[in-house]
């Protein structure tokens, strides 16, 4: 368990404006809550680690009554921590990790199977299959010609759609099909479906609201982001019913209160949305053209698309950043798999004791002496787009050492990082206005610096790295009025550092040669022969 602890910047924030609002985040291994005051300053936090479970090779499951006594806690320890009451809690934002979702029955709350984590991966041979099957090859097809013929994005964005392991479609897909108790519910209609957000929502008003918000519903892989509805052609053609799938609202809006026996007090749900979008908003990335590097969990690369949908052949999605009132930001997004989870490995494996050495590491030595590492402990994702990958070292000699391991470890982040940068500049046809980095491994130096080298950009640190958060609060805050508008949220946000071009990204050409080799050879390592 991480401890709460109370933030000491009062003095730097002056006097304290009347209420605070709470901002959290349930990530992929973490559950976090902040409160903040009106400066965006956070006056106490909490954080509880999030255990996944593993029940067979490949499954990744949260075991949902775990995750909402955590819920509940990191809150009460955080509203301790800052030296508050409940009652002076204005508004409650929720961010969560998309992707992982669960069904439960309707008239008990009781859930049929623990969560299913977005890095799950019992659907893969539903993913191949459909991805291969006639009937989406003639639906590509045909939007093609559509889109030949009309020139509606939308039909272009469905003939470039392929489904994938992160998507909730073809998990859910799977439950449905495997499932006894599952069938028998929908067939019954009383089965609700939800991602975290939503079954949040439902636990802290007891059963009384049930809904979602536009960015984590376009995460689905269900939604139709055009119609800004569920995509009626795709859960038709997954079987999967629209009556379990829940309404979709704004973003910054009224869901509900939490029922008085939970904390005390009604305190209003005032904003849900996905945690990449929420990072996103809390960076400040409000114009068309700025980008959000997210090396969490796993590393998320998004850009401002305005009010335009963009889809790419090699792997950059279309979503809904938000939706206020008449607002609607629309994202382009990408990521790899494995990010904050080879640093968390390599811990386990005593090849450092705190993450904050690495860096210091890998610049103890000039180079990783010919090692590279793959990160692929959950296949490799845009552009290469192979689920069947596999982790690896590559180049070993008897000289090699920890050192040398943990440089390559840092090194294939920042590859990485560059192959989705050149991957969005290639497909995504919008100038980069600016990047800000945020999530635990941007704490790191070396990755931060030589990404910056790689891409040829300046790249922000925020001083507050927990964006999620931070992205959440801020939106909750818009919904009560604690703040104005976007531009105080602008004229708030602080950067630590600003991490410039040091060396030529060519001076990298041969190492990064050597790992794209690596990773060629790791690639369809599981393929079933």
């Amino acid at each position: 368990m991480l401890e709460a602890r109370a933030v000491q910047e009062q003095s730097a924030a002056g006097p304290c404006p009347a209420g605070f609002v709470l901002g959290l985040d349930v990530g992929s291994s973490v559950i976090r809550c902040h409160v903040y005051d009106h400066a965006t300053l956070i006056r106490g936090s909490s954080a509880q680690k999030i255990e996944s479970l593993y029940p067979q090779a490949g499954w990744v499951e949260i075991d949902p009554d775990v995750l909402w006594l955590q819920f509940v806690t990191v809150i009460k320890e955080s509203v301790q921590a800052a030296g508050i009451e409940m009652n002076q809690v204005v508004g409650l934002g929720i961010s969560t990790q998309r992707g992982t979702f669960i069904t439960w029955n309707k008239k008990t709350g009781n859930h049929f199977h623990n969560f299913i984590s977005w890095q799950d991966l019992r659907a893969v041979e539903l993913v191949k299959s459909w991805n291969n099957s006639l009937r989406l090859k003639l639906l590509q097809n045909f939007c093609r010609v559509l889109h030949f013929f009309t020139r509606n994005k939308r039909f272009l964005t469905v003939s470039l759609f392929s489904f994938t392991n992160q998507h909730v479609s073809l998990r859910l897909a799977w439950i449905l099909q495997n499932l006894v108790e599952v069938q028998n519910a929908v067939e019954e209609d009383n089965c609700c479906f939800g991602t975290v957000d939503t079954w949040l929502l439902h636990k802290l008003t007891k059963g009384s609201e049930f809904a979602t918000d536009f960015s984590n519903a376009s995460a689905t892989g269900l939604f139709d982001p055009f119609k800004m509805h569920w995509s009626r052609i795709l859960t038709s053609l997954l079987s999967i019913p629209l009556s379990i799938l829940p309404p979709v609202r704004d973003t910054s809006h009224n869901f509900g209160s939490v029922d008085e026996e939970i904390f005390g007090v009604p305190i209003p749900i005032v904003a849900l949305v996905a945690d990449q979008q929420s990072a996103m908003f809390g960076e400040c990335c409000f114009h068309t053209g700025d980008v959000k590097l997210t090396m969490g969990t796993g590393t998320f690369l998004d850009i401002n698309t305005g009010n335009n949908l963009q889809h790419s052949v090699g792997g950059f999605y279309p979503l809904i950043g938000w939706k206020i009132g008449q607002e609607v930001v629309c994202l382009a997004e990408s990521n790899a798999g494995d990010t904050g989870t080879i640093i968390n490995w390599a811990q386990e494996l005593d090849l450092f004791t705190d993450a904050a050495e690495t860096e210091k590491m890998a610049k103890s030595l000039e180079d990783s002496e010919g090692v590279c590492f793959v990160p692929s402990f959950s296949g490799l994702q845009a552009p290469l787009n192979d689920p069947c990958a596999c982790a690896s070292f590559m180049g070993l000699k008897p000289s090699t050492n920890k050192y040398h391991l943990v440089r390559a470890i840092l090194e294939s982040i920042a590859f990485r990082n560059k192959q989705l940068y050149e991957l969005m500049q290639k497909e995504i046809h919008i100038p980069v206005t600016k990047v800000r980095a945020d999530g635990g491994v941007c704490r790191n130096n070396f990755v931060m610096q030589m990404t910056s080298d790689l891409i040829n950009a300046n790249i922000e640190r925020p001083v507050n790295i927990d964006m999620p958060c931070l992205g959440a609060a801020s939106l909750a805050g818009l919904a009560v009025g604690f703040w104005a508008d976007k531009e105080e949220l602008k004229k708030l946000r602080q950067s630590e550092v600003v991490f410039k071009p040091q060396k030529k990204w060519q001076e990298y050409e041969m190492i990064m040669e050597n790992w794209v080799k690596a990773v060629k050879r790791s690639m369809n390592w599981y393929n079933k022969m």
